[in-house]
């Protein structure tokens, strides 16, 4: 009798043991869909920018036909991408080098660069790429506790039957984001 106690013991802290170790985890998953949201909400409201500033642009430098299309096109690539971290940060890289070629030039269009609309475009996709940046550091933030968590013993153990896998980073290589400046004079 003394012995079937023990082992009903053991079973009911294992199964506490089981469900605190699941909810950290479904904890730690909600974090990391919450990190994606901000930055899936912040990538939207830059590819509804870049359109404004294409039209803007474009105003001024028609001949630029091919930098336009190319910008439009991988701003619908990176929006066809979807919820993969990995595509997603490709896609986006991708989308950056032909904006920030575009933002030069407008350098080269004096009417341009003074333009209160193409002003206010430039400070809304530079304030855009700072959100972006701290959802992102948000984001890494939260995949990287999940993933320590997911690999760590004893949850490294429960982690995979209970349906938990490691997250993927979102990665935009800092040498192509576009950040924009926003110059005021002349």
């Amino acid at each position: 009798m003394n012995m079937s106690f023990i082992v009903l013991g053991l079973i009911v802290l294992l199964a506490v043991a089981l469900a605190v170790l699941y909810n950290l985890l479904v904890q730690k998953r909600q974090m990391t869909h919450n990190g994606w949201a901000d930055i899936d909400v912040q990538l939207k409201r830059r590819a509804d920018l870049i359109p404004q500033l294409v039209t803007t642009v474009k105003g001024y430098a028609a001949h630029e036909r091919q930098l336009f299309e190319d910008v439009i096109a991988k701003r619908n690539a990176a929006l066809a991408a979807g919820d993969d971290p990995a595509a997603r940060g490709e896609a986006e890289s991708a989308l950056s080098a032909p904006v920030r070629r575009m933002i030069a030039v407008a350098e080269d269009y004096p009417d341009l660069k003074a333009s209160g609309n193409f002003l206010e475009l430039q400070k809304e996709l530079a304030d855009t790429e700072d959100k972006i940046e701290m959802a992102r550091r948000f984001y890494n933030g939260a995949v990287r506790e999940l993933n320590t968590l997911i690999e760590s013993f004893p949850v490294n153990i429960a982690a995979a039957p209970l349906g938990f896998s490691k997250r993927d980073y979102f990665e935009i290589e800092t040498a192509d984001r576009a950040v924009p400046s926003v110059g005021l004079g002349a």
